[in-house]
């Protein structure tokens, strides 16, 4: 602010203010509320000035400077993912590079904010060749010892030539592109969409591949197969056409050996640490190559363990695997990336953006937040973030009377079996903003309370037993969090105890709230409140519960935007909105007993809408749900429902658009509601056919 009203009351003559101040200086009270106007107006015009480019203009003004150079059918600001700035901002490159592959690849990442690879499909046609214009790279025959090529076949990287040898080619295909069918024709192209993340995980335990093993380890936090991803690099012109390492995309273990360095080291896809028992001495990295040179870490297939190696290291980038020539003394740190469609289920990314955790904390007398942080690994800046402890335990043991928040610095793995008693007090347990640490419980995790108490659990990775609420707990928030679907997983990822729910709720007093998490089956005592909102509720087969009470039917339910894998009871349903519930009977179940897959006991209050209902499902009024009859073919396909795969509870790009388009407001129904998928693709759709030249035709595909 230039004017604030210390600097108008200065411009003041002396006698003034020397009056003023002999009266109580009622001249400069007005004067502040003068000061504050003007400060505001000063703030407006700034605003206005800034208006005037895209790069700084309030999202308001985007659609009326996108009219100015004839842009129409901008996404609505309600759309929050779809901001149209980069859109706008191109838009004047797009038409001066029309119809080229590479713009092409820039409009689809900025209208969907997805990375995109553009194919040219004539490329990819094996023709016969003609002697005044030869094309070698478009054989009719390919080599057998292209293996890597061969990685790439139906992938957007087929005519990659950065790969070595010709194209992978087809026979035309005559179907139209448009429809998602036909590819291979001549006036052909494919847009090819990224639709995973790649999230990070940094400085995380290797855990053994089996109890007491120190050559064989895998980089999932679980203990199971997990295939890396690329972190993409950045593409510098706008010219380049991607390449495999610049979109996150599953790691090729061809790929990657043929430029580890690419991929290897600090700021890369992946990287190695040993850590020894002292916290304080910093991790060594495990370099690419030795002093002389020579290969440290090789890629190979880890499959059963086989082609151990016995004198370097040894990573499996598709199973997520590492053997080591020797038993290792130190720790196994490992830091890479993993894939998965949203931020939901807690991760490294920022999780403060739609909440404040922060606004719960309890105050000491001084009026700092009581906060006890832990780290059970290396911190270089431990003392300035005041770091004591290296178990939960011990930080839980000195929080005060009135409690205070327990927060986890690091993503690492914590073994160990705890309680929360909040009797008289509010107890935090999270993790640090861009942190997931890993929970192993050795039992059931007890969480107690008084009915003016409140639990908050806040981006943790919980594996090896449940949440078990006792007592009169008054509220208990999950957020960002997973709860592992069937406790644990076994080696192979199949869930270690299918039939046994994640959270149980014995209080009939507690109201649990649940947001943008991940969790194996609920049971919820009669009159426990529970409200989920842009979560997975997983019962690991849609024929166990996924919501039931501890006696017959669950507490109050009220549900939105989320996924339900498992037959549901419940007391009330309050609200279903935007929500999939996908349950159905198994062989030789009573049917008579258990009435419906979706069951609410009372259906005279309550509302479900826009939401995906198993047939025969008993539930209170519907609003626009699908299927409208239990005849209908309508169903949900998912891409995956194996906890452990990137494409967990991610809709198919062919599933009905009923249910794909079915939301509120024409978005998915589902736990990625939020996403705003078909509002991107269709958009894009509409962007594409002002771009492409004459005769061409344009698909979209979804490449992960």
């Amino acid at each position: 602010m230039t004017f604030d009203a210390q600097r108008l009351y200065e411009l003041l003559p002396a006698i003034y203010r020397i009056r003023d101040a002999e009266q109580g200086e009622p001249l400069k009270a007005l004067l502040s509320v003068i000061a504050e106007q003007a400060g505001a107006l000063e703030e407006n015009l700034a605003q206005l000035y800034d208006d005037q480019f895209v790069e700084t203009s309030a999202p308001w003004v985007l659609p009326y400077i996108g009219d100015l150079i004839g842009i129409a059918g901008l996404p609505g600001a309600n759309l929050q993912t779809l901001s149209p700035r980069a859109e706008v901002a191109h838009t004047i490159g797009y038409r001066r590079r029309k119809g080229t592959a590479a713009m092409f690849e820039q409009l689809a990442h900025d209208v969907t904010g997805w990375p995109a690879r553009a194919v040219e499909f004539f490329e990819l046609l094996c023709s016969t060749q003609y002697m005044n214009h030869l094309r070698p790279q478009c054989q009719s025959f390919i080599s057998v010892r292209g293996a890597e090529r061969l990685e790439y076949l139906g992938s957007a990287f087929e005519q990659a030539t950065t790969i070595g040898g010709p194209n992978l080619t087809h026979r035309v295909d005559v179907r139209r592109i448009a429809k998602g069918r036909g590819r291979y024709n001549i006036p052909n192209v494919g847009l090819f969409l990224y639709r995973l993340r790649s999230l990070a995980l940094t400085r995380s335990p290797a855990v053994p591949a089996s109890p007491g093993d120190k050559r064989r380890f895998l980089f999932s936090s679980l203990g199971i197969d997990l295939p890396l991803f690329n972190l993409p690099l950045t593409e510098t012109e706008v010219t380049h056409l991607a390449e495999p390492i610049n979109v996150p995309d599953r790691s090729k273990r061809r790929a990657m050996a043929r430029d580890f360095e690419a991929y290897y080291g600090e700021g890369r896809s992946m990287l190695l640490e040993l850590a020894p028992a002292d916290l304080t001495v910093q991790p060594e990295v495990i370099p690419a190559r030795d002093n002389s040179n020579k290969r440290k870490i090789i890629v190979c297939n880890l499959t059963d363990w086989i082609n151990l190696p016995t004198d370097v290291i040894a990573i499996d980038p598709v199973l997520g695997r590492i053997a080591f020539p020797d038993d290792q003394t130190d720790q196994v740190l490992v830091s890479f990336h993993y894939g998965f469609s949203a931020n939901v289920g807690g991760g490294e990314y920022n999780r403060l953006s739609a909440f404040d955790t922060r606004q719960s904390e309890v105050l000491d007398a001084s009026g700092a937040p009581v906060v006890k942080k832990v780290s059970n690994t290396f911190l270089k800046d431990a003392a300035a973030h005041n770091v004591k402890f290296t178990t939960i335990n011990d930080a839980l043991a000195q929080l005060g009377a009135k409690g205070g928040a327990v927060e986890i610095v690091n993503s690492g793995r914590y073994a160990e079996t705890l309680t929360l008693n909040a009797t008289g007090k509010l107890i935090e347990l999270r993790a640090a903003d861009g942190r997931r640490p890993t929970v192993v419980l050795g039992a059931n995790l007890d969480i107690t309370g008084g009915t003016n108490d409140e639990v908050i659990i806040d981006g943790l990775l919980i594996v090896g037993g449940a949440l078990r609420v006792t007592g009169d707990l008054g509220r208990l928030k999950l957020r960002h969090c997973t709860l592992v679907p069937g406790i644990s997983l076994s080696a192979d990822g199949a869930p270690a105890q299918p039939k046994t729910a994640s959270l149980v709720i014995d209080s009939d007093s507690t109201r649990v709230e649940i947001d943008h998490c991940i969790t194996g089956a609920i049971v919820a005592a009669d009159d426990a409140e529970v409200h989920i909102t842009d979560s997975i509720v997983d019962a690991t087969d849609e024929t166990n519960f996924a919501y039931t009470g501890t006696k017959d039917f669950g507490g109050p339910l009220r549900i939105e935007n989320s996924t339900v894998i498992g037959m549901v009871r419940t007391g009330i349903m309050r609200l279903a909105s935007n929500t999939i519930f996908l349950a159905s009977f198994a062989a030789g179940a009573d049917t008579k007993k258990l009435i419906a897959p979706v069951l609410a006991q009372r259906r005279q209050e309550g509302c479900v809408r826009f939401s995906y209902l198993s047939p025969g499902a008993r539930v209170p009024p519907r609003f626009h749900c699908q299927p409208e009859t239990d005849n209908s073919l309508v169903r949900p396909r998912i891409q995956s429902r194996r906890f452990r795969d990137p494409e967990y509870g991610q809709l198919s790009p062919f599933c009905a658009p009923e249910i794909r388009q079915g939301a509120d407001d024409e978005s998915e129904m589902g736990g990625f509601h939020d996403l705003f998928e078909p509002q991107r693709e269709a958009h894009l759709r509409t962007r594409i056919d002002e771009y492409l030249r004459f005769g061409l035709d344009a698909g979209i595909f979804y490449a992960t």
